[in-house]
């Protein structure tokens, strides 16, 4: 055998419970009593006494920027940064240059992460105008879902009323929207323009991307799903009103429609742009305190099914502009979970609700194979963590390529000790072991 994990706190499928792992060939053989674990023999031992271990994390909203954006980060730098966060698997976004909207620049995506990636993959097909040919030519059991914009893209991204009909009435794949109303933030932007002119303040951001922006389209996406059956993942929840559209009533991998909240919509709201400013600049908008503490109940009552990033770096120089020019977005994912186990830490929210939001349910309504859970024939990605081990985050251990972070000067009282990727330890205590990539994601869909 490959691997013993012993001493460990296993937290899976709504428990905790004391024992060991078996990993042999990069999958979960046997999980052992702790009565069990001395009559093993193998050639590795990671002793995780006090240690808990979870099921690798799935973040299924990452931006990469690789290709044609790798001075803001790479698929490399970035899937590295994730590990460190515990994260094992990922699915990246079609927004890149070029943008990947067809089956050769998806293609060339796949083969640059099966180089470069240390965390296993998958890649959104971008929905167009005029490329649903493309989409419907797609294997479902190969790629994780077709990305809409239905606000606030660039180039031809932004899709219209008819191209949108038309990707809800017949793409094969799990569709992913952005939602956000182009013309009410159009509308509003003129509002406070003729206020502020051109140096509209930053905590109006919420404001201009509003409320009414999110719940307008977002609505619009579920009326949509429901006409044509759709199966709708609605991407980065910000306001307590979208949960109204949401059902809590029937399990997440069962459902039709599901929905993500990033951990920037779970850990700020508006009162902090005073002091991040357009550090905290994201697209959905950062809103109220109310909505903020809404969405976490959401996640508790299931009306949302999944916790991740949206991890959009850019480089610093471009986040210090004004507000109009300023960059949206931020890096996120290698403090996603740290993040979670802080609001842990408040009592806010469980381990096991941390490990089914961002383990299972990705696994579950993506449909991902033998991935989410501690399983014996499950792939051995995996977690350990120690829950009291303060460290703050500091220039010198941010592993992005953009070298910031809005969490800059947070102490967080948890850390990740060891990252296992397919059965090889890819993280242990600082250290990477590079050798071995992570694998292309596959899916149980016909």
């Amino acid at each position: 055998m490959d691997l013993l994990i012993k001493n460990i706190i296993i937290v899976n499928e709504g428990t905790q419970q004391p024992g060991s792992l078996l990993i042999d060939h990069g999958k979960i053989t046997k999980i052992l009593s702790p009565k069990e674990e001395n009559t093993i023999t193998v050639k590795q031992i990671i002793d995780g006494k006090g240690k808990y271990l979870f099921p690798g994390i799935i973040d299924d909203h990452v931006h990469f920027r690789e290709p044609g954006l790798t001075q803001k980060a790479d698929i490399y730098t970035e899937s590295k940064a994730a590990i460190a966060g515990g994260v094992t698997s990922y699915m990246e976004m079609p927004n890149t240059i070029p943008q990947a909207t067809n089956q050769q620049l998806l293609a060339d995506k796949f083969d640059l992460a099966a180089q470069k990636s240390l965390a296993n993959f998958s890649f959104y097909i971008g929905a167009t105008n005029n490329n649903l040919s493309e989409i419907k030519k797609i294997n479902p059991a190969e790629v994780c879902g077709v990305k809409v914009f239905m606000g606030s893209s660039t180039g031809n991204m932004l899709v219209d009323e008819k191209a949108l009909t038309r990707i809800f009435a017949e793409s094969p794949l799990l569709i992913a929207t952005h939602c956000e109303d182009e013309t009410t933030i159009k509308n509003n932007i003129l509002k406070f323009k003729q206020e502020f002119g051109e140096n509209v303040p930053i905590h109006y951001h919420s404001k201009i991307r509003s409320e009414e922006a999110c719940y307008k389209s977002s609505s619009l996406a579920v009326e949509l799903a429901k006409k044509y059956n759709s199966r709708l993942h609605i991407l980065h929840l910000s306001t307590a009103k979208e949960l109204d559209l949401l059902d809590q009533s029937i399990p997440s991998k069962n459902k039709k429609i599901t929905a993500e909240v990033c951990v920037h919509h779970l850990w700020f709201s508006d009162m902090d742009y005073p002091k991040h400013g357009t550090r905290i600049k994201w697209n959905p908008a950062i809103k109220t305190l109310k909505d903020r503490d809404a969405l976490l109940e959401g996640l508790k009552n299931n009306k949302i099914d999944v916790i991740a990033t949206d991890h959009a770096p850019h480089i610093l120089e471009e986040k210090k502009h004004s507000y109009f020019k300023a960059a949206s977005g931020g890096p996120l994912v290698q403090h996603s979970l740290v993040v979670m186990l802080e609001l842990y830490h408040q009592q806010k929210i469980t381990l096991e609700e941390i490990v089914n939001k961002m383990c299972h349910t990705p696994a579950d309504i993506f449909q991902i194979d033998k991935r989410g859970y501690i399983r014996e024939g499950y792939w051995a990605d995996l977690v350990l963590v120690d829950v009291q081990n303060p460290w703050t985050v500091q220039k010198n251990n941010i592993l992005y390529k953009c070298k910031w972070s809005p969490f800059e000067g947070q102490r967080f009282n948890s850390k990740i000790t060891h990252t296992i990727v397919n059965g090889n330890i890819v993280f242990n205590n600082g250290q990477f072991n590079e050798e071995i990539k992570g694998i292309r994601l596959k899916f149980n869909r016909s």
